[in-house]
């Protein structure tokens, strides 16, 4: 099981990658936050000083058309936000 699947760059994410040293990543649904510490102090070598998660569930959408009823709904996301110990920081565009 993958653990990180990337990184989330947003305006948000990146203020709060300035001012706050954290940085948001979206993770796998069945993933902890101590298996969540462990991979990105694994895969970028800084130290991990806190963890937060949130689960945002799917929206689900319905639409009248001329052939009927359409439903739809979008994937269920867990994002973390990881805050690094001071001094320390991850760069997401050296691989570029």
């Amino acid at each position: 099981m993958s653990v990180l699947i990337r990184p989330v760059i947003t305006e948000k994410a990146n203020a709060n990658s300035e001012l706050k040293n954290c940085y948001t990543f979206e993770v796998s649904k069945q993933a902890n936050k101590i298996q969540i510490k462990e991979a990105i102090e694994a895969t970028y070598g800084v130290k991990v000083k806190e963890v937060r998660t949130l689960n945002y569930g799917p929206k689900r959408t319905t639409r009248y058309t001329k052939t009927g009823l359409q439903i739809g709904k979008t994937n269920a996301v867990k994002k973390a936000v990881v805050q690094v110990a001071e001094g320390e920081t991850i760069d997401f565009y050296s691989n570029i």
